[in-house]
């Protein structure tokens, strides 16, 4: 036979020969099934171990790398091909080459590879759901001398093949071809070895595909985010300029309800215009094209300004913003214009949700290894349960502004990018005597592999 479906494991009174009478071969017979279990439990733990560690991976390529470095206990090979299911623009099934990789150089099926699915051997085993073996591909071809792949792969020096279906809760995915420049490598093969291991890496295959899918767009996203916010600043800058003319009469005198509906105009627009930065910064720093400039920065001088410049700000609530710096904190390496943002959309934040006449403290301390910058207010405070959400975008907490503030739902989030770009964390907690408490903690010395981009 050129090749055979793998049947279940034999036991010996089921060989089609007379069970053993003679107490010696009894106890031969019972020797041989305890060394095939004991070597079926160390296949099974071996599969066990490399399963976890491959499932630590996310991307495919570094999954597809970990299984070729990692499966020889369990099954011999000096060749692994993965194929998987896809549709082309006319709805026909395809098989198409993922991906390849051999003990050799020369690969004649690599990725890229397509062939129609319909009236292939393949299409025979996805439906059977059993791994298929050909024990000798030369022989193999002579009774299917059309068969393109396995010409192919002759070239490659390949004389016996395993191939494994792919299914992922319940649909099938694609192919795992296991390859050896021997004939006969899986004629003593078990079909319950094979089952489980392709029925775990389906599982495994699919999660990196899909996770690489949702990368993909992800980065479409980002893209069409930055264009539609690039597109959409400069019109609103014009926007913005005939506003400001109009309410400063340079046009000719307005009336007071002219007038007040010119200011509900220049509040949307300004609020829009702010929308429009922060989706450029969160295009920039989600695509990984956000570059820090960092130089050396006075923390005292430049948290003084800052409480000075937002104090004018907070006026308006009857806030009031005080500096708790007891010892001169160092200069660290940063990003002065970035970390300014930072501590505007906090020191922003903090005053959205305080109570009027309330105070609101800007905070600096440093030990040998870090910096700690906080902005601490006496509003409601936050809920435990929304902390670990707060960041994410677009996300608000339960509370509402005290004087109906409106926000974006980007501010924290990019706040986290630009602290993380640093090497550094924000954190949450309640502050003393209630309200909130934002933290920003900096490396003294910045980490000379970060290169000063936000991690995407």
């Amino acid at each position: 036979m050129i090749h055979k479906r793998l049947s279940p494991e034999i036991m010996p009174n089921n060989t089609g020969h007379p069970a053993p009478q003679d107490p010696r071969e009894l106890q031969q017979a019972l020797v041989e099934v305890s060394l095939r279990l004991e070597r079926r439990v160390r296949e099974l733990e071996a599969l066990v171990s490399v399963t976890e560690r491959i499932n630590r991976g996310l991307l495919l390529d570094d999954v597809l790398d970990e299984i070729y470095d990692s499966f020889r206990p369990i099954i011999p090979y000096d060749r692994i091909g993965v194929a998987l299911l896809e549709e082309n623009d006319q709805g026909e099934q395809l098989v198409r080459s993922r991906w390849a990789r051999s003990d050799h150089r020369t690969a004649h099926i690599g990725p890229g590879y397509a062939a129609p699915l319909a009236g292939s051997s393949l299409e025979r085993i996805l439906k059977t759901g059993e791994p298929r073996i050909i024990n000798d591909l030369q022989e193999h071809l002579l009774h299917n001398p059309r068969s393109k792949s396995t010409q192919q792969i002759l070239k490659d020096g390949v004389r016996s093949s395993l191939t494994c279906p792919l299914v992922a809760m319940g649909r099938p995915v694609g192919f795992i071809f296991f390859s050896s420049n021997a004939p006969n490598t899986y004629r003593n093969a078990h079909i319950a070895t094979f089952q489980q291991i392709a029925g775990q890496l389906a599982t495994i295959l699919e999660k990196s595909r899909l996770y690489e899918r949702l990368m993909e767009l992800n980065d479409l996203k980002n893209r069409f985010l930055g264009v539609a916010a690039h597109d959409l600043r400069n019109p609103l800058g014009v926007l913005n300029g005939y506003i400001d003319l109009l309410r400063q009469e340079a046009l000719g005198p307005l009336n007071e309800a002219q007038q007040e509906v010119m200011g509900v105009m220049a509040d949307v627009a300004e609020r829009m215009s702010a929308l429009v930065e922060d989706l450029l910064d969160v295009s920039a720093i989600e695509s990984g094209q956000l570059e820090l400039e960092r130089e050396p920065l006075d923390l005292n001088r430049f948290l003084q300004g800052q409480a000075h410049a937002q104090g004018l700000i907070a006026q308006g609530k009857s806030i009031r913003i005080v500096l708790d710096i007891p010892e001169p904190l160092p200069t660290v390496a940063v990003d002065s214009r970035r970390l300014g943002q930072v501590l505007d959309n906090l020191i922003a934040n903090a005053v959205k949700f305080s109570p009027r006449d309330s105070t609101i403290t800007l905070g600096g301390r440093a030990d040998d290894q870090s910096v700690r910058i906080s902005v601490s207010d006496q509003g409601p405070g936050i809920p435990a349960e929304e902390r670990a959400q707060l960041f994410q975008p677009f996300r608000r907490g339960s509370n509402a502004p005290t004087a109906d503030e409106k926000s974006t739902g980007l501010g924290l989030s990019i706040v986290q990018k630009l602290v993380q770009a640093h090497g550094g964390q924000v954190a949450v907690d309640a502050a003393p005597g209630g309200g909130a408490r934002f933290t920003v903690t900096l490396p003294r010395q910045p980490d000379p592999e970060q290169k000063g981009d936000a991690p995407a």
